[in-house]
């Protein structure tokens, strides 16, 4: 680490702010596709885990959909920190470990999908449709908890990834490219992240 990156850590940790939760991560398929990308990916997952986190969450969204059963091998594989599950459009258990991984599945398609979990649940008459809550979509969706901040890298323009969870989440675009994500593009994001006053849609 540099004298900057080393100053950048500190600033990170001294602040009163606290650092991010839980962070989500937007990535593409052509970005794992660069050399290094998947030993990036893990480095994120230690940098942020060093640097607060309780919870990552990355999407890839995928052009190819036929690339995404060995996207997910090889995401699956990957030597992570902690407890690491991968999900894909085929799936329907939630996602229960400190890292989660989507590959190819959109915003639109997971809330779809936990609504007709829910509308199954009042077809077997366990729930009644004038009593359901957020918390029976929430509870119904991959990717449950929300983000505290969404790193975007590349460009300005978010996918429909985790529509329902990132509503009051703080966004951070850069335009690293993913294949040049460094430990200091992160801490200038949880830096970012402390310096702003959320107001969760208030």
């Amino acid at each position: 680490m540099g004298l900057y990156d080393r100053y950048l850590a500190l600033r990170v940790r001294r602040d009163s702010a606290p650092p991010p939760a839980h962070v989500a991560l937007v990535i593409t398929e052509r970005d794992l596709l660069e050399k290094g990308a998947y030993d990036t990916l893990e480095a994120f997952f230690d940098w942020a885990f060093e640097y607060g986190a309780e919870r990552v969450t990355v999407y890839v969204s995928v052009l190819d959909e036929a690339a995404v059963p060995t996207l997910e091998r090889e995401l699956a594989d990957l030597d992570a920190p902690r407890s690491l599950a991968v999900r894909g459009p085929d799936d329907t258990e939630p996602a229960d470990a400190p890292i989660r991984v989507g590959v190819g599945l959109g915003g639109k398609h997971e809330f779809a999908t936990a609504v007709r979990g829910v509308a199954e649940r009042v077809a077997d008459d366990d729930l009644d449709p004038d009593e359901i809550t957020e918390e029976d979509i929430e509870d119904s969706l991959l990717f449950p908890a929300d983000p505290d901040l969404v790193v975007k890298t590349g460009a300005e323009r978010l996918s429909d990834f985790m529509i329902w969870q990132s509503v009051y989440s703080e966004l951070y675009f850069t335009d690293v490219n993913w294949r040049d994500f460094r430990e200091r593009d992160y801490l200038r994001a949880v830096q970012e992240y402390q310096n702003r006053q959320r107001r969760f849609g208030r």
